[in-house]
């Protein structure tokens, strides 16, 4: 390690994001599940605006935003269009998830999803479903840490013991503060990457075509690689069909962390304001889209496209600006992880744990601090020590399965008819059809697998909810005044034997 300022900046981050998460904990008991899962839903719109667009964007930003446009071109820009439409969707949904939390006492989505269709057995397969996609995207932010570190100190320190000092960071200070660290470290990530971004794709273009600003950079690709700025990119493998079932997927998955930072806010308008400001935060992909564009004509050989930003920064660079990257880099990975991890642990405990050996409320947010460790030390250290592929397929893949439980979220927000059996069946015959055309026939005609699953789940969940019956009219009746305020519905307004006969 030649210059040791880098690889000092960026371990400077793990202390930072260490100290910060262990007071984020305040004078609060953290042996609730309201107080350790939730942060006693107390955050204010400014912090949930970074903690959202923080948590979302991550080691995505920094890596697989400018590998992708590096060995594909434009289909990078998938990621920009679903999460703009994540955004209406939090406008819409999270204040009647924060509705659930303060007026029904739900935590997680599978208790509401429990609560809704009247079906612990639901609610546990819902948190079991989602922890799929949950963790595969957990284990793509440790990758990235780890990584990150393996780069910065030169070799020095190896790829595994990276993966287990980025995890023992997390787990001291989710253990002591829970969603609290999390808010305050991913406002202080959030922050620091928006910086950082924009610092270096700036940088970058002014050195490569002497502005200070990106068109230089789109019309020198438009002279050498006119096919990295159309479908199906430089690769060949992002048809339409793909591009935009990948789209589709990844913008129903409903991801349990994003569920509770809604249930985290200290009110519906904060969701509101936040969410109206979050597609102004995705912004801070468009600079680092853009190193990746560079380097496609200034680092044509490299082994591996994640790498990109990194490669430029050590051999462009200075060492303030690579460390700064580096910091940046290590700050989205982390930002990412350390919801997912918690949101695994909250509703495995919460959802799964609970109703099998009825524990109390009480001994029930004492079990979830400590199931961080397990999730941790049997899952995501692991399979992340692995290295598998590439880190966005790994995301896109856990999205095709969590993308299934899409019925039961029909049935929260849209539709009073759905019932427990039309979710069950769709969800059993959509996850079968997802890992078959994952694993045996990837993705058929160039479709997403997750999409080819809700091709069979949605029409089936339809058809055996109009065979079957609904939820009682008092448990739709409080999910009605929710969702629809102040309109009447069949739930307020008729018998189970009248929904019946409707049908």
């Amino acid at each position: 390690m030649s210059d040791p300022v880098p690889f000092l900046m960026t371990l400077a981050y793990v202390a930072i994001a260490l100290w910060l998460g262990i007071r984020a904990r305040g004078s609060y008991r953290m042996d609730s599940l309201e107080q350790w899962g939730v942060a006693g839903r107390s955050m204010g719109p400014l912090v949930m605006y970074l903690l959202m667009g923080a948590g979302s964007i991550s080691a995505y930003t920094f890596m697989g935003a400018p590998g992708w446009a590096w060995s594909k071109g434009v289909p990078v820009f998938y990621v920009v269009i679903y999460l703009c439409y994540l955004a209406l969707i939090a406008w819409y949904c999270g204040p009647r998830v924060w509705a659930f939390g303060a007026r029904l006492g739900h935590v997680t989505q599978a208790q509401a999803v429990a609560d809704r269709f009247e079906s612990p057995l639901l609610g546990a397969l819902t948190s079991l479903v989602m922890s799929i996609g949950a963790l595969a995207y957990a284990i793509l932010q440790t990758i990235g840490a780890a990584y990150i570190l393996n780069v910065m100190s030169g070799g020095a320190l190896p790829f595994a013991l990276n993966v287990w000092l980025v995890l023992g960071t997390i787990s001291i200070y989710l253990f002591i503060s829970g969603q609290r660290a999390i808010g305050v470290t991913n406002a202080f990530q959030g922050g620091l990457m928006l910086v950082v971004a924009w610092v270096i794709g700036l940088w970058a273009a002014h050195q490569m075509t002497g502005d200070w600003w990106f068109g230089g950079v789109f019309e020198r690709v438009r002279e050498t690689r006119p096919d990295f700025l159309t479908l199906p990119g430089g690769l060949g493998d992002m048809s339409f069909a793909f591009w935009t079932s990948s789209i589709i997927v990844s913008m129903f998955s409903f991801q349990q962390p994003v569920w509770l930072q809604w249930m985290s806010a200290d009110s519906a308008q904060s969701i509101r304001r936040s969410a109206s400001w979050l597609p102004t935060y995705y912004l801070v992909i468009l600079p680092m889209v853009v190193v990746g564009f560079i380097g496609i004509f200034t680092l044509p050989n490299l082994e591996r496209a994640d790498t990109v930003a990194l490669e430029l920064a050590f051999q462009q660079m200075p060492s303030v600006l690579v460390g700064l990257l580096g910091a940046g880099t290590l700050a989205a990975a982390m930002s990412s992880s350390e919801p997912y991890i918690h949101g695994t642990a909250l509703t495995w405990t919460r959802d799964v744990i609970r109703p099998l050996l009825r524990l109390s409320e009480r001994r029930t947010g004492q079990l979830a601090r400590y199931m961080i460790f397990p999730i941790m030390i049997g899952i995501v250290g692991p399979v992340s020590m692995i290295n598998p592929g590439n880190l966005i397929m790994i995301l896109l893949v856990g999205l095709g399965f969590a993308s299934q439980m899409l019925p039961a979220f029909i049935g929260l927000f849209v539709w009073p008819r759905a019932t427990r059996t039309g979710v069950l069946c769709g969800l059993t015959a959509g996850f079968v059809v997802t890992a078959l055309f994952t694993v045996v026939w990837s993705n058929p005609l160039g479709v997403h697998a997750g999409a080819w699953g809700l091709m069979i789940n949605l029409p089936l969940f339809v058809i055996v909810s109009r065979l079957t019956r609904p939820a009682s009219a008092t448990t739709l009746a409080r999910f009605q005044d929710i969702v629809a305020p102040g309109r009447p519905g069949p739930a307020s307004t008729r018998t189970d034997a009248n929904l019946i006969a409707d049908a």
